[in-house]
Parts: structure tokens; sequence; C-alpha cells
């Protein structure tokens, strides 16, 4: 049996800002563009959570939820030299690991190279390695398989340890809501509601045809994930085959410049994500889901690769632009890139100039 470990790290981006700056620590702060300039977050420090500030949120609402919250522009060099430490702490225990992002991997310990019989014992140690050395904590998850790894990870965040059993996976899954599985969304969840899905053990109840009909070919995967299995192996080369954004709306959207401003801030997401992993695209898919779930793609391939976040939410308009909306309200729209470039060099973006509580 696979003994595989999940470690993402605790609000990774801020704790770094929070831990390099004193003036930070133990307060509401966000990394991202100031609201005046109609930024978005990229990530928020558990204080600000507390007040319903989350990632991919425009920087002015996240403002409305906290008045004095501080204002830090990401400095994506410093996070992607800390990532390179971790995984170092990584390749100490198995050369099977494969990154998800720059604050989270898999990483698979069932013959590792120091011998140990324990997974939790291997995931425990690179915590406290991490701790020692970066200064930030990391939360581990410790199963069977990816998908129940993952899970567990998230379960007593921040700076927690969970390990899932196999006689435990059973349960846990069954008990589990909808909205917590990992690669089940907000809007899938709301289908899944209409069809009296509500738990794990609601799911299952559902064959793997049904789901198929229902959700197409990731079905397939529900089907398996509802009984606590997942095939997928821990991949150390697996590469990127695309980088995007989404947003499900809290209230369906009928309003064109209403979906337009939405769109740039999905933009700002995807740029900040594909400055994280130094990449440039040069196909955008255009996703958009209307109230009646229908969902309708369209892609554009460009010549040179692009990354900035206007020139991604141009084509992205353009886009929108082929598709009739008479009518018609969006429930979500999202963008991503694909045929993806990795420059040697990174870009250099301009960034806010200061730090701001605003």
């Amino acid at each position: 049996m696979s003994k595989i470990v999940h470690v993402d790290l605790d609000a990774f981006y801020a704790s770094v800002e929070q831990r390099d700056n004193s003036c930070y620590r133990d307060k509401p702060l966000v990394v991202g563009g100031l609201p005046q300039e109609r930024g978005v977050v990229v990530a928020a420090s558990y204080q600000a959570r507390k007040f319903g500030i989350h990632s991919a949120m425009p920087s002015y609402q996240a403002l409305q939820k906290y008045p004095n919250l501080i204002f830090v522009p990401p400095r994506f060099e410093v996070y992607r030299s800390i990532s390179k430490q971790i995984h170092a702490i990584f390749k100490r225990y198995t050369d099977l690991v494969e990154p998800v992002a720059l604050d989270e991997a898999y990483l698979d310990v069932t013959q590792n190279k120091l011998g140990l019989p324990y997974a939790t014992t291997i995931a425990k140690q690179i915590k406290a390695e991490i701790l020692a050395e970066t200064g930030l904590t990391a939360s581990a998850g410790v199963s069977q398989n990816k998908f129940l790894a993952k899970m567990a990870s998230g379960m007593n965040k921040p700076n927690g340890l969970t390990a899932i059993l196999p006689e435990q996976a059973p349960a846990f899954v069954a008990a589990l809501p909808i909205e917590k599985f990992h690669g089940i969304g907000q809007v899938t969840a709301s289908k899944m509601h209409n069809l009296g899905i509500h738990t794990g053990f609601d799911l299952k109840r559902y064959s793997e045809d049904d789901l198929v009909r229902y959700f197409g070919k990731v079905g397939r995967f529900y089907y398996l994930i509802a009984r606590g299995e997942d095939n997928r192996i821990v991949e150390p080369n697996r590469k990127r085959k695309s980088i995007g954004a989404e947003t499900s709306f809290t209230k369906d959207l009928n309003d064109l410049q209403a979906i337009l401003l939405e769109l740039e801030t999905i933009a700002q997401t995807v740029q900040h994500r594909l400055e994280s992993y130094q990449a440039l695209g040069r196909t955008i898919t255009l996703k958009v889901k209307f109230a009646d779930y229908q969902q309708i793609t369209r892609s554009r391939t460009v010549t040179d690769a692009i990354g900035e976040a206007k020139a991604i939410s141009q084509v992205a308009k353009e886009l929108l632009a082929t598709i009739s909306l008479q009518g018609r309200s969006v429930r979500l729209s999202g963008i991503s890139l694909s045929n993806l470039d990795y420059p040697q060099k990174p870009r250099p973006i301009q960034l806010c100039l200061f730090e701001s509580g605003v």
C-alpha cells in the first residue's frame, strides 16, 4: 500500500511577508494590488481570513471587509527561493516529489531514503525542518493516496498534521460534506445538491454511468473518490499544461459591464499565477457558464506568448464578444492559458512601489 504525504505551507505568501517584517506580524494582511489600482488579493493572512478575505477577491472588497487591512505587493522571486529550500528538504526523504504550486507538493514515501517505516514520522520531521530552516509553518496530510492525503492536510490548519488510515477512509469520506471534496467546486457542489448529493455517502449511491452522464468524464473521478480511491501516482516530472482561474458569482450576472470587470479581476489572478511559475502562454481560453449550467468555451492562440493581465483580459473580452449573452445570465467565468513557455529569465513586472495600509 502506498504512503503519500501532502505538504501545504500555511498562508505561504502572506506568512513570508509577516516573517520578514515584524510590523506585519499577527495583523490582517494581504499580498496583492492596491484597491485604487483595481488590484486583486493574491494571498491573505489567517488574521485577514477571519474577516472573510480570501485569494482572488478584488482588493476593494477586501478593504470593505476590514478598513485597516495591510496591502503588500508580491515578491515572487523571494517565494520561489524559499520554495527551492523547501523542496530540498523533501528530497532528503524521497525523489518522488510532485510540485503542485510553490507552497504545495505530494510526496510518495512508500520507499524513502531514510528507511523510516511510518509516513507520519516523515511528515512530522519535514514540518520541523521547514520551521527550523525557513521560520514558516506547514500543514501535512498522510494517507494511502493523493486525494485522501490532500484532504487530510487541510483538516487542522495552520501547522496541522493529520493521518487518514486505510480503515478510517470509508467513514471519513462518507461523512465529508460535498463542498469539502478536493476537485469539487462551488458550482458543481450546487448541481450535486440539486441531485440530493450532500455528503460522500450520498455521492457513493450514484453509479459511475450516472455520474458521467451528469458531470462528464470527471464523473469517473467522483465515483472513485466517493469510495476513497485515487489511482493517480506521484509524478516528479509533471509539468503544468495550463494555468488559469475562474470565479463563481454569488449572484448571476446579466450586465455586460459587470462581466467585463470580472474578467479583468480574473486576468489579474491569472497573471499572478503565471508569475509564480515564471510562465507565459500562447493559447487563451475563456469559459462561460450560464445560469442553466450550459457551458461555452472559446479559445485563441496568439503569435507571441503573453502573461500581462491587460493583454489577457483584452483577448478574453474579444472572445466574450463572440458569445451571445442576450437574455442570459452568467453564473461563472474563467480564463486559462495553455501552450505554455517558461523563459529563462523572469519578465519585468510593474509592481506597487510602496506598502500601504489604506
